[in-house]
């Protein structure tokens, strides 16, 4: 059985900014005891003032680091891994050194923190993984980024198979468009001069359901997974994004009218 909210030790990485700390707010706002990690010192002191939690200045790409943390920490119950970085370029043009700094943060930072922490929990402990709606069809000029995101799921479906027998569940979240610092970097990187809001607006329009998510609209699908209402579900990935990945790019007639 899932452990009830409020009684529970909740690790959450790149927990400073965007979805990470989305859940990390979510999980306190249910009683938890969270601890950030995010290699954001300046962004953690920020978080442990506004809402009590703890922050350890962690990079994910640092396995030592990683381990050192999870020495650091007695029982944890739950997992979410959410630290992670956006980088452009197709298979041709990405340089070595882009790829293997995605190859770190977004799988290595994954694999790693389940090697630390997955140990230290119990029956009930739960790991979510934040993946990406890129995981199963990609924009242009992702090429790494994408790789890396459908590795996760393959990770969340072999540790599920894993870990069951000791009874611990893992899923992936796969959000579309999330209004996060992230997004806003690439919106001022790509909007050609105009303001970074109407670019996030225009991208929020490609999702059926007309915007893009907030960070809080993903943590409560994070939070769920993780809670007792999620108690037979494991090796999931669930698709957070709008109705994006629900349709087809085909204009039809009577949509040009």
């Amino acid at each position: 059985m899932a452990l009830a909210s409020g009684t529970r030790t909740v690790v959450v990485t790149g927990g400073a900014a965007g979805i990470g700390r989305g859940a990390v707010e979510r999980f306190a706002a249910s009683g938890d005891s969270v601890v950030a990690l995010d290699r954001d010192a300046d962004a953690l002191a920020a978080l442990e003032k506004e809402l009590g939690v703890r922050g350890l200045v962690v990079d994910v790409g640092d396995r030592a680091a990683l381990a050192a943390a999870a020495a650091d920490l007695g029982r944890v119950d739950v997992l979410v891994c959410a630290a992670g970085v956006q980088r452009y370029g197709t298979v041709v043009d990405t340089p070595p050194e882009v790829f293997d700094e995605v190859m770190a943060v977004n799988v290595g930072g994954v694999f790693f923190a389940c090697q630390a922490f997955v140990p230290k929990l119990p029956r009930g402990g739960s790991v979510v993984v934040v993946a990406s709606v890129q995981a199963y069809a990609a924009q242009k000029s992702v090429a790494a980024y994408s790789m890396g995101k459908g590795a996760l799921l393959s990770l969340v479906r072999a540790m599920a198979v894993d870990h069951a027998a000791d009874g611990i569940r893992v899923n992936a979240v796969c959000p579309g468009s999330v209004d996060t610092p992230m997004l806003r970097t690439s919106a001022a990187e790509f909007g050609g001069g105009r303001s970074t809001g109407d670019v996030v607006a225009e991208w929020g329009r490609s999702h059926p359901i007309g915007r893009v998510a907030t960070p809080g609209e993903v943590a409560e699908v994070i939070h769920f997974l993780a809670s007792p209402a999620a108690a037979f579900v494991t090796g999931a990935d669930v698709k957070v994004d709008g109705g994006l990945t629900a349709g087809l790019a085909v204009v039809l007639p009577e949509d040009q009218k």
